[in-house]
């Protein structure tokens, strides 16, 4: 990624001053007057991140974040634990925890292996490598608030279609098999807790002494820059950190998992299962979806705002291989394998399939949108459309810029509308698992979650971006996420 930072580094020009994003009672990382220039723009903080909280707001948001902390690592193993070796049922882990206690954590975690490291550090560095060699278009994100351009290498989907091809190419020449990788799946995961740990202490070093450009900065409380990051867009030489965490190797993860699963699945039982199936083909569906809609996600809260620390990283290394995948992991695991039945099959497949549809073409609308600046119908009529303005830095001063914002279409249904289909898919692919058991439905449940808060801060951060502009907006859309609801 090339931003205007290294742009100006490559011209031989200075570097501007790195701001802090969190606090604005501090300076930057420098505390020269140039931070409180970039914070202390609106009374509820500022859009690329800062905000103005009361110390019992800083206090209790440190206390909850050491606890996801400390306990989304034993999550992660205990959620591989519970499908793979307890069936899904939720009765025998409690009973196990009721048996021993704490010391159930030590008892279940798995000691990675060399050949577990071995093929963790292969698909890493392929997945490196991919990002940086595979041919790409030149994709320019959004303008940041301290005015740099990220520029990606758009490649997903050559990268999705390399590394399936890849993995039936190594189960072919008898590299590794789909039930190795199954097998092993759990010291994988633990291995990938400890070093993915250490790299985001990594990144709280790098974003203290070597920020790739000016969008970083310090919050002065280290607890929470290892966890919310202290850089936007880091980079480490040519790669691109966040693309690598959340996309090549996360949602790649993803995309590959759930295939090796029901290849085990198919090699253990003489038979593909349905629901495995049916789980499968959906998730795959989504995840090309998700790479042929890539350069949307460069534009997406999870890159635009969330910064490189334990939140996005960690999560992305550790949490989506564990918990996104976890209910193909559940039905390849459980025995007998769940048979629906061709109707049932039929039923939920079209059903999910639908689901991402409207999920994709609600984001290609928003984007065909601004390509044209509002230029083409939407839904056959002309488009609502809200004329906004906001503020970035450019050479140490404020300057203007303009956007639009659509209010018609499925973004005049909710402000967040492709949310609800996205859930809905999760509960699609998830269902054949039937209703017997409800830890399958932890990623259904986690998602909603998720979603929902990140409206309701998309929300805040669009309001300090766009501010009266962004009223006008949620007056035409008033709900959020569900329509006539919330």
């Amino acid at each position: 990624m090339e931003t205007r930072a290294t742009r100006r580094k490559s011209m031989g020009l200075p570097e501007r001053e790195v701001a802090s994003y969190a606090s604005p009672r501090r300076g930057g990382a420098g505390g020269g007057a140039g931070a409180d220039k970039n914070l202390n723009r609106t009374e509820g903080g500022h859009w690329s991140g800062a905000k103005k909280r009361s110390l019992l707001t800083d206090v209790l948001a440190t206390l909850g974040v050491v606890a996801l902390i400390v306990t989304t690592p034993f999550i992660a193993i205990i959620v591989w634990h519970l499908f793979v070796n307890l069936d899904g049922s939720l009765a025998a882990l409690v009973a196990a925890f009721g048996k021993q206690g704490l010391g159930l954590i030590p008892a279940i975690w798995p000691h990675t292996s060399p050949r577990a490291w071995t093929l963790l550090g292969s698909y890493a560095g392929f997945e490196a490598f991919l990002q940086v060699c595979l041919p790409g278009a030149r994709f320019e994100a959004t303008t940041t608030a301290n005015g740099n351009v990220p520029v990606y290498k758009a490649n997903g989907v050559q990268a999705l279609l390399v590394s399936v091809a890849a993995f039936f190419a190594c189960w072919h020449y008898g590299l590794t098999t789909p039930t190795e990788v199954y097998e092993l799946f759990g010291e994988m995961l633990a291995a990938m807790v400890v070093v993915s740990f250490v790299f985001c202490i990594f990144l709280l070093i790098k974003g203290h002494v070597a920020p790739t450009d000016a969008d970083s900065g310090s919050c002065g409380n280290v607890i929470y820059d290892f966890w919310w990051g202290m850089e936007l867009y880091p980079k480490l030489g040519p790669l691109n950190v966040k693309q690598f965490t959340n996309c090549r190797f996360g949602m790649m993860a993803w995309a590959l998992l759930p295939v090796i699963f029901a290849c085990h699945q198919y090699q253990r039982d003489g038979f593909l299962a349905d629901s495995v199936f049916v789980c499968v083909a959906l998730m795959c569906i989504y995840n090309f979806k998700f790479f042929l809609w890539e350069t949307g996600y460069f534009n997406s809260m999870d890159i635009q705002h969330d910064r490189a620390g334990y939140y996005i990283c960690w999560g992305c290394l550790v949490w989506v291989p564990s918990v996104y995948a976890s209910p193909a992991l559940y039905m390849a695991s459980v025995q007998p394998a769940v048979q629906l039945g061709a109707p049932w099959s039929i039923a939920i497949l079209l059903a999910g399939a639908a689901s991402i549809w409207i999920n994709y073409d609600s984001d290609r609308q928003r984007q065909e949108f601004r390509a044209c600046g509002g230029a083409h119908p939407v839904w056959g009529a002309k488009p609502v459309i809200v004329e906004a303005e906001y503020q970035v830095l450019k050479a140490d001063k404020w300057v203007t810029k303009h956007s639009i914002l659509l209010a018609s279409g499925y973004w005049g249904l909710a402000r967040h509308f492709h949310y609800l289909p996205e859930i809905a898919a999760s509960f699609f692919w998830t269902c054949p698992a039937l209703f017997g058991k409800l830890p399958p439905y932890l990623y259904v449940v986690f998602l909603t979650i998720l979603l929902v808060d990140r409206s309701m801060r998309d929300d805040t951060r669009c309001g300090l971006k766009y501010g009266k502009y962004w009223k006008q907006y949620c007056k035409l859309v008033p709900y959020r996420i569900i329509p006539g609801i919330f």
